[in-house]
């Protein structure tokens, strides 16, 4: 981290700062999205969240002229806000049922995006630039605010408040009988990625300045997912490093014209095969592998 902090700061390659920028943002995507999947929910809702925040950047910062962390941190609540809204609606159904309540409210949203035109309908927002004197740092201010993003869900993770969390992904009709509320609990989880994926949109308006409403489909915690389930699910490590493999790779394969989704794709299937349990798992288990444990 601090070897990457330093470049951002003082790198002299613009588009190696900017494909660092891409690589932060998508990995609080991927680890926001691993978040909700502690309690076992696939929140295909990881892309409406995420516009949102973008959008209420935008128009904190085109239509009415406010500084850059009051539209971060209307990013944030927007998301929350209405993540929390989405959830208490939606967490009563599970699995499968609430991924496709997820997927059809992201698209939702992306549609609502192209019917208002004071949002720019199908063109989108453009200008969303940071201050004149913070060109200089937003590489090393977008890696501060993913790091710190990431940071905060790896150490609620990591908290008694986590262990929650998994026990409802094992059994939630256990941890009911104990006393707890796991629809509050899930909800809390909702929320606290929510906030995570509405700072990180935000960042990503600044970070493109352009945004629209093709920015924010399903497309978005699809790809969020396959960088969790190739980095590895089992760590947040694992979602880290699934993303920027999978960033640094798409660029790579940018300019092979149409066979650009056969050779992500075919990359995806291959890793999946050879590592099913991700790279993280791959590692762990040569790790072992070395040092003789049969565990």
């Amino acid at each position: 981290v601090a070897v990457l902090l330093g470049y951002a700061l003082f790198g002299s390659d613009a588009y190696s700062q900017q494909l660092l920028m891409w690589s932060a943002l998508n990995a609080v995507l991927a680890v926001a999205l691993r978040f909700m999947l502690l309690v076992g929910e696939t929140n295909i809702a990881t892309g409406a969240f995420y516009g949102l925040g973008a959008y209420a950047a935008a128009v904190c910062t085109t239509k009415w002229n406010l500084p850059l962390p009051v539209g971060l941190l209307a990013g944030g609540v927007i998301a929350t806000g209405i993540g929390a809204l989405f959830g208490v609606i939606t967490l009563r159904t599970k699995g499968p049922y609430f991924m496709l309540i997820s997927f059809a409210f992201t698209e939702v949203v992306r549609l609502i995006y192209t019917r208002i035109e004071w949002l720019g309908g199908n063109s989108g927002m453009i200008g969303v630039f940071p201050p004149q004197f913070l060109d200089p740092w937003m590489p090393a201010l977008t890696l501060l605010l993913c790091g710190g993003l990431i940071l905060i869900m790896s150490l609620c993770e990591q908290s008694n408040l986590g262990r929650v969390f998994k026990a409802i992904e094992n059994n939630d009709a256990v941890v009911e009988t104990v006393g707890i509320d796991v629809m509050q609990i899930k909800l809390l989880c909702l929320v606290i990625s929510a906030f995570a994926l509405g700072v990180a949109g935000a960042t990503h308006a600044f970070v493109y300045n352009v945004i629209s409403p093709g920015d924010f489909s399903y497309l978005v915690p699809v790809f969020a997912l396959a960088y969790v389930k190739i980095g590895g699910d089992s760590h947040v490590g694992g979602a880290i490093i699934g993303a920027v493999l999978l960033t640094v790779l798409a660029q790579v394969l940018q300019g092979s014209g149409a066979l650009q989704h056969v050779l992500f794709g075919g990359a995806i299937i291959a890793s999946m095969l050879i590592l099913p349990d991700g790279i993280w798992g791959g590692v762990r288990r040569l790790v072992r592998l070395v040092r003789g444990d049969r565990a």
